[in-house]
């Protein structure tokens, strides 16, 4: 039998084991360090100088120094007055939050969660600087958009086609352009252009 669980490595009590409460704790501390795993930091390249009993540092730092010499890429949580090393697998997500930013280990670095992101399929609703609803499940607010046409050498034409579809011939294609601000109801301003 194994001496420690597989995913997380904590540590198992042994058939006939002595002070069996010292591997219990053990691992429960080890629960209490993972679970909702959340930093204060990762761009520290060596342990502060005061730190509080339960506190947790994600090391980026390739080369980290002191305490935390030889933990590139691990996770540090400062437990009984002394530094524990915990070693991640791939999967692993931890809030940096003095960045409020989640980040994933891939297996290798710990990367920002939404560069780790290449596509979003079949969402039901999507809000770029604003909320979607019901009625508008794509809805975007901000002052500029920019659509480029993915180049040659990037393994697209060149060409940038923006279409429009409709079901079919009888229904209504349009674009509708009016003021920011709500007009009252007698001074409505719109200009409506209809496709075929």
């Amino acid at each position: 039998m194994a001496d420690t669980t597989p995913s997380l490595a904590l540590p198992l009590i042994a058939g006939g084991q002595a002070q069996k409460h010292v591997t219990h704790n053990e691992a429960l501390a080890q629960l209490d360090a993972l679970v909702q795993l959340a930093v204060l930091d990762k761009d520290r390249t060596a342990p502060p100088a005061s730190p509080a009993e339960g506190d947790r540092y994600l090391i980026a730092a390739r080369d980290p120094s002191g305490a935390w010499a030889g933990w590139a890429g691990r996770i540090a949580r400062f437990q009984d007055g002394a530094w524990l090393s915990l070693t991640p697998r791939a999967g692993w997500t931890a809030f940096v939050a003095d960045e409020a930013e989640p980040y994933l280990f891939t297996g290798s670095a710990w990367m920002p969660l939404r560069a780790t992101l290449t596509a979003l399929q079949n969402l039901s609703r999507l809000g770029i600087g604003t909320g979607a609803d019901a009625d508008n499940p794509f809805a975007a607010k901000l002052n500029k958009a920019l659509w480029t046409a993915l180049t040659s050498a990037e393994g697209g034409s060149g060409d940038l086609r923006y279409t429009l579809n409709k079901q079919a011939a009888g229904n209504v294609l349009s674009l509708l352009c009016r003021p920011g601000s709500p007009p009252a109801p007698r001074s409505v301003s719109r200009a409506t252009t209809t496709f075929a």
